[in-house]
């Protein structure tokens, strides 16, 4: 589906600058290609990939936009970075994203996900632009109970592990900035944050994540190892977030009173153990898999949901799609690119058309 158009979002994004750090991640990458398709001028801020395969380099996407690598904990850079873009419209996902990681590598987890948003919010600051902001940071910045609880946008924040906690201060930060800074009516920014469950989809080939690993075992023809099967989370395919965050951004021009916190997180039947995940998987994917559980592993939480109603109500947003076509989505994607990374860009481009296709059968207001 060469040069795929899409109207969504009120045609808000055709032909503005926008501004995305973490381009070459994997939700950055998905991020770029839908901005691609609404017709914005995307600039990209990042480290390089940090997988091979990476999702960025399979969509071929530095030939489709402004490419600039650097490093978000180096104020200079972020500095240039903005004062180059000029940006209508920023969304921050550069991150350290992985909870493992982050217990052994606690300082630069802090340094990336604490200072890289300091830096970002200050370089927006300091260009004086007029830009709507959405920082992205996730469902576990907030002080986790481990109760069957579904977290709402007004309860503290915390985090047991380096990752978490470092994304609880990230808000902090944006909380600061917004009301030190950009608070003023007349204020040029409009600052938001933005909280998604754990996000699935085709290109994320990241370590020690579960659908990843589950394709790369099923790919080699292995057993699929599950270190932590009774986790539950709130899955939901990469698009929903997306669709939220470019939401967000769409109204926050206009409407400063949005300028808070939201979550885009999935209905609860798609909050799910990490077996029941792995076996919905299998369904698309024949195999099998074994329990890998360590008594001795480092501390990730049990229980995890988001309330969505803010967004529902504030934004007319909602999920698109439930548990299963998530799952079968996501699978189709692996299945057809395995050996094949040409098809990746193809397949992308459909998938966002059918995600809006549903949506707009839904009735939702963003695919006006």
């Amino acid at each position: 589906m060469e040069g795929l158009v899409s109207m969504a979002f009120g045609d808000t994004y055709r032909g503005k600058r926008v501004l995305v750090t973490g381009h070459t991640g994997f939700k950055g990458s998905w991020l770029c290609e839908w901005l691609l398709a609404l017709g914005a001028d995307v600039t990209g801020l990042a480290l390089p990939p940090a997988t091979t395969p990476a999702l960025f380099d399979e969509l071929g996407l530095s030939r489709r936009m402004k490419d600039r690598r650097g490093d978000i904990r180096d104020l200079a850079t972020v500095r240039a970075a903005v004062d180059a873009a000029q940006p209508d419209f920023v969304f921050h996902l550069a991150a350290q994203p992985l909870v493992r990681l982050s217990y052994a590598q606690p300082v630069e987890t802090y340094a990336t996900n604490i200072m890289g948003t300091v830096h970002l919010l200050e370089a927006v600051r300091l260009a004086g632009i007029r830009c709507a902001v959405v920082v992205v940071t996730t469902d576990k910045c907030y002080e986790n109970t481990e109760r069957a609880h579904a977290y709402r946008e007004d309860e503290p924040m915390g985090g047991h592990d380096p990752y978490s906690s470092s994304k609880g201060a990230t808000e902090l930060v944006v909380s600061a900035y917004r009301r030190s800074y950009f608070s003023a009516g007349d204020s040029p920014v409009r600052l938001a944050s933005a909280r998604a469950g754990n996000v699935i989809g085709g290109g994320d080939w990241a370590l020690d994540r579960i659908v990843p690993d589950c394709i790369r075992s099923l790919q080699r023809g292995e057993t699929v190892p599950v270190r932590n099967r009774h986790a539950t989370r709130p899955w939901q395919h990469v698009l929903e977030p997306l669709g939220g965050y470019l939401w967000l951004g769409a109204r926050l021009a206009q409407d400063g009173k949005l300028a808070t916190a939201f979550n885009f997180g999935p209905t609860p039947a798609a909050t799910q153990p990490v077996a029941t995940l792995v076996a919905e998987v299998l369904k698309h994917w024949p195999g099998k898999w074994e329990d890998r559980t360590d008594p001795k592993a480092v501390h990730e939480a049990t229980l995890l949901s988001l309330a969505i109603d803010k967004a529902q109500r504030e934004l007319g947003w909602k999920p698109v799609w439930e548990f299963a076509p998530t799952i079968a989505h996501t699978v189709e994607w692996y299945r057809a690119v395995s050996g094949n990374a040409a098809v990746a860009a193809d397949l992308t481009c459909r998938q966002i058309a059918a995600y809006e296709t549903a949506a707009r059968a839904l009735n939702l207001t963003w695919t006006q």
